[in-house]
């Protein structure tokens, strides 16, 4: 039995696509959800639904029993996110679950000093506490979703003809969701995955320079991009009202692209889809080509 947490979340759901797409019997796989009114489209496809809460260790350790994998997907409350990772990890050792794949995340610098510590710092607990477990594990050092890329230039950025934000000439190896969420399938539905740490992002990182480029050819119009500083982007941020925590996400990442942390590329997620990647070109031409 395979069990998927945040299994109405967008990469847990994806996750299930691909399993039952690979031949995954729904029988055989398990929906961790908070409020099954909510999972209706995945109790359609005949998939098991169990109940269960981060906050809730008897919740978890009830609903991980009799599960031979788990895919831990981590939690977005990034306040109360290490005491829910601890949860989860004693949980499935108590229900006696065999293996677990956990979704991390990729820097070159994971300590205090890095912008993105307050994203980081959860996660890396979290393999800390896998490693000590005893428990079979896989750990998945996820890079940005290529598909948060258009929240990064904005809604308007096409009209504006610019793209302004504080990442400098930095790059990052984004990969789309959907294909961290097909290469995570397959490794759930296959073997010879305990103890490996695979580094999920492209085998090419972009810049916003690049992106800019693209955007003109695609469009038509010209776009530039503008690297302010971090203190006058975010001013600039909370003048269109934009809530300080989004604020302070954004500018963690753009600053970590500018530092030349999120530059790390790979061939891992390739390999487990058996061809390259998305590239940033084809997805801006599949978001903006009807922009023109």
């Amino acid at each position: 039995m395979i069990l998927v947490t945040g299994a109405t979340g967008q990469f847990g759901k994806s996750v299930i696509d691909f399993l039952l797409k690979k031949g995954i019997s729904s029988t055989n796989i398990v929906a961790l959800v908070r409020d099954e009114e909510k999972a209706a489209a995945l109790k359609d496809y005949g998939v098991n639904l169990r109940t269960g809460d981060y906050n809730n260790y008897t919740s978890l350790v009830t609903a991980f029993t009799g599960i031979e994998k788990l895919l831990f997907v981590s939690g977005s409350d990034i306040v109360k996110r290490s005491g829910q990772h601890q949860n989860v990890v004693l949980a499935a050792k108590e229900a006696g679950v065999k293996h677990i794949v956990y979704t991390s995340f990729l820097a070159k610098d994971e300590t205090e000093n890095s912008p993105l510590w307050i994203v980081a710092e959860s996660h890396l607990k979290t393999e800390s506490w896998l490693r000590e477990s005893g428990l079979d594990y896989t750990i998945l050092k996820n890079t940005l979703y290529m598909d948060l890329v258009p929240a990064f230039l904005g809604e308007s950025v096409v009209e504006t003809g610019v793209i302004y934000l504080p990442a400098g000439n930095g790059k990052v190896g984004a990969v789309l969701r959907s294909e961290m969420a097909e290469a995570t399938a397959n490794i759930l539905s296959s073997d010879n995955h305990a103890g490996k740490i695979y580094q999920f992002t492209s085998n090419e990182a972009f810049s916003y320079h690049e992106v800019a480029q693209h955007l003109s050819d695609i469009t038509g119009k010209a776009i530039n991009y503008i690297s302010p500083t971090a203190n006058e982007y975010a001013q600039t941020l909370t003048g269109y009202g934009v809530p300080a925590d989004y604020i302070g996400l954004f500018t963690g990442f753009a600053v970590a692209q500018a530092n030349g942390e999120l530059e790390l590329v790979g061939s891992d997620v390739e390999q487990l889809l058996g061809r390259k990647p998305t590239s940033i070109k084809s997805f801006l031409n599949q978001v903006y080509s009807t922009s023109k």
